[in-house]
């Protein structure tokens, strides 16, 4: 019958108090340690931060049978979610400086006293100091430069809002001190009267459908 043999070593030697007290250090030691560590990762990307790009790996896709409406390849707008809600995306580099300059000289030579829509027994006297903005109107098939053409392409694209569905370029100018204190887009006919038209969501008419510019 075989015999248990002893364990021997520097282990076994030290006793199950020291051992256990070993444990208990080196547990503290890398705990406290990779504290300090990302701690001072922290630290250094406060000093020189660095944003995060988020994008798909890059596959070679082969585009699907368009319709008539439709593209022959793939685009591309980067973009950055602000907020869900409300919804707020910002879309870098939009549009160029040399296309906002192009704009802003066509707009330059049309601007006019911005109007006010007026309810039932209101006039443009009584009303007078609501805003106090400048602007004017153009559309993409009245910009012989071609600019608002890209721009609008561009717009269709980012949300997926045909073409069709869009209103002239509205185009702005407050100077300081300058302002607009009632806006709406909505019109009840019982206090203003008939109405042409009226904005069904102002969100996509603001991104999509004005520029509002520095001129």
């Amino acid at each position: 019958m075989k015999s248990r043999g002893k364990i021997t070593g520097s282990w076994s030697s030290l006793g199950l108090p020291a051992v256990f007290l070993l444990c208990i250090f080196f547990f503290f030691l890398g705990f406290f340690g990779s504290s300090l560590l990302s701690q001072q990762v922290e630290n250094d990307y406060s000093l020189n931060p660095r944003p995060r790009v988020l994008s798909e790996k890059e596959y070679e896709y082969d585009p699907l049978p368009r319709g008539d409406s439709g593209d022959d390849s793939f685009t591309t707008i980067p973009f950055q979610v602000l907020s869900w809600t409300p919804r707020a995306l910002y879309f870098p580099g939009f549009a160029t400086a040399e296309q906002c300059e192009s704009v802003i000289k066509m707009a330059k030579v049309k601007l006019a006293p911005s109007t006010l829509a007026l309810r039932k027994g209101e006039t443009a006297e009584n009303t007078k100091g609501i805003r106090t903005s400048s602007g004017m109107f153009i559309s993409a098939s009245e910009d012989k430069t071609g600019v608002l053409d890209q721009i609008e392409k561009k717009i269709e694209r980012a949300t997926m809002i045909p073409r069709s569905h869009g209103e002239a370029f509205n185009v702005l100018r407050y100077e300081i001190g300058q302002r607009y204190n009632s806006h709406y887009d909505a019109f009840n006919p019982t206090e203003y009267g008939p109405q042409k038209s009226q904005r069904v969501h102002d969100s996509l008419n603001l991104i999509s459908l004005c520029i509002y510019m520095c001129i």
